[in-house]
């Protein structure tokens, strides 16, 4: 099988996961290249060889699996660099794209102006057709007709071609005649479908997905060709796997063909990561929070899945292929410390980005960042920071923080620290009740998994907030994403509409486009070397009472579908609306809108080692006290804290808080209300010190399921 190798690129850092078939895994990180982030991937390789004494070539050709976040699309969307992106769509209906739902999505923002959208009203060409709602086609397409809109395009020299047309989801054919028309007049350029990408019902959201697909497909099929190329002269032999923003990964033809479905590609992997730890645990449910240098991420879990949305938006674009529902913020280690006109202090969004970095970094930042207030609170050692290879400066810090913040402020630069640090915390604090509190859901109920270099500095006194009781903290969080890229199944969604009145569905209509639609998942997973064995289906539908707007997506049991039970999709139904809104009402109409399947195949996959359990006893870790840091609670107190080598915990070791322990891509702050614990796969668990009885890991504990 050879090495298994996660590679997750970061805003500031791109990071490496490197896992032997014996369960061994080292961690690797190299400085991102925003100009083309294939150069950090390739860099990140030649670094891996040299500190593991082996030519290049020689470790490139062991690597048996690649799985690769990319952040490409992302930022393509986000700096608004796509393709040359025209749009065919029915004649009369070339405005949608701007009009949007029309209605203004912050209805109580006088100054609201919605983004301009990413192909402009000169590029989307009409198109003389028509099919209706239900499938009949009404007007045909004029080939002609499209040969003068294509003839068009080319004069504007359009680098890629959206189709989206009206009721296509019910009837295909026109999209397509259309799609091989563009084809023969234009064969360099990229075509996106939508009947192949989205085929559901409401038109806005296709087209939106349609365009996105469209404008970032040219730019993501150049990157991995480049990067494919890169690793063949490398001499790599293996397969290399793309994450989607589902939460699954898929071959890079696939994810050219969906390229939207990569837009949150990076952060998707970090909820998978936080199923296997919190399973390690015995917990189905949790939280996952990934506090990296740019952005703080989290996500609710429930019952080991992720929540997906259909929903999402990047940068105010509707996206409406599922993704993994990640609430993100811009709060994260080199976040910039500000203030406003009215003289309050905050945290972001502003990022300080990996050159030039925190102040402390010595890169000629002078702007006062996360980073700087920890290591003048003293919770980072500035000899020891990424293991010593960055020797931090900390009179660069206090003077970024004394001239922009303090001054101001009227305070002394620890009290100025002291606010930023609090400032941040309460902004994750915020980001995590956006995801709990705000959608029913109690955070004390949840473990909070927390990854990314800077979370483990500042969870304990998030989830202190919060008054959440345990945290799991994973033996290597500063790759929290680059695992879970190693632990993420294959995986690919599929969508039909099917609406009409629940009580009117034809039940052999409605389980034969399930199991269609099964069929061609499975085929795709089989052509990507997956066996019929290791695949598994999961079976929703898109439901909601007559006159609402809003879908409520109704997961079935599998029961459900091996009984055709139609019955108990409609009981389902009502509780879910139950869950979500507080209400249902059992005897009103509903329409059924979508049917979904999404299978999944598990390929090779990283298996961890257990350590036996070896005594409480953590003194074999202790690397001395700090005196000069500072604990924040009703005041601000200075304490000597005792400061542990982490690489040095084992399983069982045991330490009350206030504590710091250090490791060479993070440190974990113990707050003086939690205790913290190594367990047998060498994960730190935090826990409350009130609560050590229900919390704290034991000697014997029963193995869980690590999958």
């Amino acid at each position: 099988m050879g090495y298994l190798l996660g590679v997750d690129v970061g805003g500031t850092f791109t990071d490496f996961l490197l896992m032997s078939e014996q369960g061994t895994w080292e961690v690797f990180k190299v400085p991102t290249t925003p100009a083309d982030p294939a150069i950090g991937f390739m860099i990140g390789l030649e670094e891996i060889a040299r500190r593991k004494g082996m030519e290049s070539r020689e470790f490139v050709s062991s690597l048996g699996t690649i799985v690769h976040g990319t952040t490409v699309t992302t930022n393509c969307l986000l700096t608004r660099t796509g393709a040359v992106t025209g749009l065919l769509t029915t004649k009369g209906f070339r405005d949608a794209l701007q009009m949007r739902r029309g209605m203004r999505e912050e209805l109580y923002n006088n100054k609201y102006v919605a983004p301009e959208p990413l192909v402009p009203r000169y590029l989307r060409l009409p198109i003389d057709e028509r099919a209706d709602y239900k499938g009949e086609n009404c007007f045909p397409v004029d080939g002609q007709d499209v040969r003068q809109r294509v003839g068009e395009l080319k004069r504007h020299g359009v680098e890629s071609v959206a189709i989206c047309f009206m009721h296509s989801y019910a009837n295909h054919a026109n999209e397509r005649l259309a799609a091989d028309l563009v084809r023969q007049e234009m064969p360099d350029v990229f075509v996106t479908v939508s009947s192949e990408l989205l085929p559901q019902v409401r038109f806005f959201d296709r087209l939106s997905t349609t365009c996105i697909s469209a404008y970032v497909g040219p730019v993501l099929r150049k990157y991995l060709t480049s990067l494919i190329e890169k690793l063949d002269v490398a001499g790599f032999e293996g397969v290399l796997l793309i994450m989607q923003s589902n939460g699954g990964i898929a071959r890079p033809s696939t994810a050219v063909s969906k390229a939207a479905s990569t837009v949150l590609s990076g952060p998707a992997a970090g909820p998978v990561a936080g199923v296997f730890f919190a399973s390690s645990r015995g917990h189905a449910d949790c939280i996952t929070v990934d506090m990296g240098g740019t952005s703080f991420d989290a996500t609710l879990i429930k019952s080991q899945s992720p929540l997906v949305t259909t929903e999402g938006r990047i940068d105010r674009l509707l996206l409406a292929l599922p993704s993994v529902n990640v609430h993100s913020i811009g709060s994260g280690g080199g976040s910039i410390a500000w203030i406003d006109s009215g003289g309050l202090l905050h945290m972001g969004p502003q990022t300080a980005g990996a050159v030039p970095g925190p102040a402390c970094y010595g890169l000629g930042g002078d702007q006062p960042t996360c980073t700087d207030a920890d290591l003048l609170l003293g919770y980072l050692n500035q000899e020891y920071f990424l293991g010593g290879r960055i020797k931090l400066d900390y009179q660069q810090a206090r003077e970024a923080v004394a001239q922009k913040i303090a001054k101001s402020l009227n305070l002394d630069v620890i009290e100025a620290a002291a606010g930023m640090y609090k400032v941040i915390n309460e902004n994750m604090t915020a980001g995590i009740r956006a995801i709990t509190v705000d959608k029913g859901f109690d955070p004390r109920d949840f473990p909070l998994v927390v990854g990314g270099g800077a979370g483990p500095l500042h969870a304990g006194m998030i989830a202190l907030n919060l008054d959440i009781p345990l945290i799991i903290i994973p033996r290597e969080p500063s790759v929290f994403c680059a695992t879970g890229l190693l632990l993420s199944d294959l995986k690919h969604d599929l969508v039909r509409t099917y609406h009409c009145a629940f009580k009117d569905v034809d039940e052999s209509k409605f389980w034969g486009l399930m199991e269609e639609m099964a069929s061609e998942g499975e085929s795709l997973l089989i052509s990507e070397n997956i066996g019929p064995a290791a695949i598994r289906r999961l079976y929703s539908c898109d439901m909601r009472y007559v006159g609402q707007h809003h879908d409520v997506n109704v997961i079935l049991d599998e029961g459900d579908v091996l009984e055709g039970n139609l019955e108990s999709v409609l009981d389902k139904f009502h509780h879910a609306h139950d869950r979500l809104y507080g209400y249902s009402i059992p005897n009103a109409p509903t329409d059924l809108m979508n049917l979904r399947v999404t299978v999944m195949g598990r390929g090779a996959r990283p298996a961890f080692v257990e350590e036996p359990y070896q005594g409480q006893d953590a003194s074999a870790a202790y690397k001395g006290n700090r005196g000069s840091v500072y604990l924040l609670k009703d005041k601000l107190v200075q304490k000597d804290v005792p400061v542990f080598e982490g690489d040095r915990l084992v399983n069982g070791n045991n330490i009350d808080g206030p504590a710091i322990v250090e490791q060479p891509t993070t440190t974990i702050f113990v707050p003086p209300e939690y205790g913290l614990a190594c367990d047998k796969y060498g994960n730190r668990v935090m826990y409350l010190l009130a609560r050590a009885n229900e919390y704290k890991p034991k000697e014997a504990e029963p193995s869980k399921c690590m999958a």
